[in-house]
């Protein structure tokens, strides 16, 4: 399992870039794998600190995308039929300084304009994601979501 932030402010969304499929740079939501026994709630908080510089507050639940794909053998171990559940969270921006990752998953972290999303090379979790974020409750616009309780 992974948990994912969707962190949108004044039209601009936060992106995390990682190197993709032959090399090729992509753009993706910040976020990550759980750890062993990790809430998700503390996961989406530890991997945009780690990814982006920023202090994130998860304010809602936004869904869950679930992903399976079939990773090819490798010399040292056999094709695997991987599910991925994913997490996506709206988050918000509470502090910290914006800066790239350090000996991670991730080279770069920007905000990107709204409008110009469709344009980048990214992968399709960044779509899901700002799709959830549209379509979320109206009570979640206003800034109130559930409260975590882990």
């Amino acid at each position: 399992m992974a948990a994912y932030a969707v962190c949108v402010r004044d039209g601009l969304v936060l992106l995390a870039r990682s190197p993709g499929p032959g090399g090729v740079r992509e753009w993706v939501l910040p976020g990550g794998g759980m750890e062993h026994g990790e809430d998700p709630y503390d996961t989406v908080v530890r991997e945009l600190a780690e990814e982006t510089g920023y202090r994130v507050e998860p304010t809602a639940l936004l869904g869950v995308d679930s992903l399976r794909t079939a990773l090819p053998a490798r010399p040292v171990r056999r094709a695997v039929d991987h599910h991925g559940v994913r997490l996506v969270y709206e988050g918000r921006v509470t502090g910290g300084t914006l800066r790239p990752e350090v000996g991670g998953s991730t080279d770069l972290a920007a905000w990107h304009d709204l409008a110009a999303v469709p344009g980048l090379n990214r992968v399709p979790l960044v779509d899901t994601g700002l799709r959830l974020w549209r379509e979320r409750p109206a009570a979640g616009r206003a800034g109130g979501g559930p409260e975590h309780k882990g």
